[in-house]
Parts: structure tokens; C-alpha cells; sequence
């Protein structure tokens, strides 16, 4: 049997709280489910899950897990941090705050990071269960991203146990810092991918009701375009025809500004978060 840890969750009852709770509750991990908003009490309690205050959860707690929203992270954080025990891990689900320091800190207290990869689009589905898990956590097999503050062995393993169980079922943990984590998310999956995904529905849109393209026939050669676009540019599988590199190239003349790659610079990812946080501007110290 794998070994086991002590895990307080805040936020059991919210959107990715239930998730993690229902992948949580089929481990041997002690888990103790904190939740303040009614609404998500009464869906830890309509799972059958018992409810625990969170000073008693965060006391006896190795690891503290936050799923709560970035902008109530800070004061969250502020709540949980001086009633952890010493030695113990906080880990947050998202890297924006930690990032941008609005966590409470304590020297004694390791901060960890982790955000699901969600399952490829070149993942090899076999049953329906994952086909429809788009999202992760449920049947899909995905990765996941993590960082952890802490030299310690014993340390990234409780975060990696962690992680493999909130997310499962997990294929690879990839380790990276707290700064490589906000750099992956937002600016490469949200900031691009999920902006390109977005864009293609606008010009489905555009297809359909600017252009009167029956919408079953937009829909069918844009989904399967869009596979082979990706397969092609992110796998290599067939190259590009000339003629598509020439309307590729009138594409990106038309819609993509030539100073688009400075978004990857650490001021714009400064901005990003800010505006995602609803801060003025990002205070961090470049050992971030």
C-alpha cells in the first residue's frame, strides 16, 4: 500500500473542491473537509462526507490544500498559515498568488503549487467514461505540474502523493518552480491556447452567421482540421501543404501582431496576473 498523509481541504464543496473530494474519499489518505459557504456544506454533507472546522483540520494536517478561488487565496492563507504545525506543506492550486507573494508565508511552513495538465488531445481513449472526461479527474489519465519550496525528498513526496490523488488518475508529475508554473499559467495554456481555442469559436461563428455556411458542415471540417492542424504543428505527423502555408502565412499577417512572443517577458506576465488578480501591479522579488 502507498504510504498515506494527513490532508485538510479547504473549499471540499466548491467546483474543483468536489472534485478533489470525490478522488480524495477513495484513497486511505485522512482527509478533513473544510467548507464555509452553505451551499457548499450542504454538498460535502448531500456526498456523504462529514464537515470539520478548520482549526481542528488544519492542526492535524501534513499538507493543507486550497481550493478556493485566486482572489480569496490571500485571505485564506492569512487564516490557515498560523495555525499550521511546523514542517507542514501549503499547497495552492493555481500559481498566480503565490507568484505574486499575496500568500501568508511562514519560514517554518513549505509552499507548494500544483495545476492539472488535463488530459492530451493525443491521449489514447478506450472506454466512453474518458472520452467524456475532457477536463480531468475522473477517467482520463492526465499530468500534472508541480512546485514545491523545499530541498526535502520527504517533502515533494507528500506534495507528489497529494497531487496523484487529487488528480487522478495521474500518468507523470513534472516538477518545475513556482515562476516556470506561472509561466506555463497563464501565458502558454490561458493566455494562448485557451485565447486560440476561443478564437476559433468566434470564426465558427463568423462561418455560420456572417457567411451562411450551414453549421454542420462549419462544424465538421473545423473540428477535423483543427486535430490535424495540431497533430501537424505540435507532432509533426504530415507536413503542411504549400498552399496552406501560404494562407497560414495570410493568417498570421492579418490576425497575430509581430511583437506577440512578448508575452513570455517576466513585465508581461507581471501584468497579466495583475489584471487576472485585480491588483495595481505585481510586487515579487526575482528569486521568485
Amino acid at each position: 500500500m502507498s504510504q498515506t498523509f494527513k490532508i485538510a481541504l479547504f473549499g471540499a464543496g466548491g467546483k474543483m473542491g468536489t472534485r478533489i473530494s470525490n478522488n480524495l474519499a477513495v484513497t486511505d489518505h485522512e482527509v478533513w473537509y473544510v467548507e464555509t459557504s452553505p451551499a457548499g456544506q450542504e454538498r460535502v454533507r448531500a456526498a456523504g462526507r462529514e464537515l470539520s472546522d478548520a482549526a481542528t483540520a488544519v492542526a492535524a494536517a501534513e499538507i493543507v490544500v486550497l481550493a478556493v478561488p485566486d482572489l480569496a487565496l490571500g485571505a485564506v492563507s492569512a487564516q490557515v498559515v498560523p495555525q499550521m504545525q511546523p514542517g507542514a506543506i501549503l499547497l495552492t492550486l493555481d500559481p498566480a498568488a503565490a507568484y505574486a507573494g499575496l500568500l501568508t508565508t511562514r519560514d517554518d511552513v513549505i509552499q507548494a503549487v500544483a495545476h492539472p495538465c488535463h488530459p492530451s488531445i493525443f491521449l489514447q481513449r478506450t472506454t466512453p467514461e474518458e472520452y467524456a472526461d475532457t477536463f480531468g479527474g475522473i477517467a482520463a489519465p492526465q499530468d500534472a505540474i508541480a512546485a514545491v519550496e523545499s530541498d526535502d525528498p520527504n517533502k515533494a513526496a507528500i506534495v507528489e502523493a497529494t497531487v496523484r490523488a487529487i488528480y487522478a488518475p495521474v500518468i507523470d508529475v513534472h516538477w518545475v518552480t513556482i515562476k516556470q508554473l506561472a509561466q506555463l499559467e497563464p501565458t502558454l495554456v490561458e493566455t494562448v491556447a485557451c485565447m486560440i481555442g476561443d478564437l476559433l469559436r468566434e470564426a465558427l461563428d463568423e462561418a455560420i452567421h456572417t457567411m451562411g455556411v450551414p453549421e454542420a458542415a462549419a462544424r465538421s471540417i473545423l473540428l477535423g482540421h483543427t486535430q490535424v492542424a495540431l497533430a501537424n504543428g505540435l507532432r509533426g505527423d504530415n507536413p503542411f501543404s504549400d498552399a496552406c502555408l501560404i494562407a497560414m502565412d495570410y493568417g498570421r499577417d492579418s490576425i497575430i501582431k509581430e511583437d506577440w512572443k512578448k508575452i513570455f517577458r517576466d513585465d508581461e506576465l507581471d501584468k497579466n496576473l495583475a489584471r487576472m488578480l485585480h491588483l495595481d501591479e505585481i510586487k515579487r522579488s526575482d528569486a521568485a
